[in-house]
């Protein structure tokens, strides 16, 4: 038996999932790049399209992103009149971030994105379905960190 097999890049579970997130998120450039976003920017719109206004953590949370990764991405957003981020009223140690009318106008251009990205991935509409669910079962492991999610 090989000791070293665990060292090999095809015996690692990490590498193939990098690979393919890297490469899905190549081809969402195109789609992104006439909405002036980038895929953080665009998840980050999809959860406040659907919310209307989060905390800072709570979004965070939702995309698994840090608040060092979210507070310039929030600002550039602002920056372009998609959301804005404001103390809440009830305690003012929460930032809320909110999504403006022009970012709900972005939502519209956005509709064609997932479209245009179904012809990028080669996987059955079955085998999207047990990968999508095995991911979201690897999301839930819980983690060995103090950090809050």
């Amino acid at each position: 038996m090989d000791r070293y097999a665990g060292l090999k890049l095809e015996n690692q579970l990490c590498f193939p999932l990098y690979a393919a997130s890297r490469e899905i998120i190549r081809h969402y450039r195109p789609h992104l790049e006439a909405l002036d976003l980038t895929y953080t920017q665009y998840i980050t719109m999809m959860v406040l399209w659907a919310e209307g206004e989060l905390s800072v953590k709570q979004l965070g949370k939702r995309l698994y992103l840090d608040s060092g990764t979210l507070t310039p991405l929030l600002k550039s957003l602002q920056a372009k009149g998609y959301v804005t981020r404001k103390r809440s009223e009830a305690d003012e140690r929460v930032l809320m971030v909110r999504v403006t009318e022009e970012g709900m106008a972005l939502r519209e251009k956005a509709l064609a994105v997932p479209e245009g990205m179904r012809a990028c991935v080669s996987l059955s509409e079955e085998e999207a379905a047990v990968l999508y669910k095995l991911l979201y079962k690897l999301l839930a492991v819980p983690e060995n960190t103090d950090e809050p999610r």
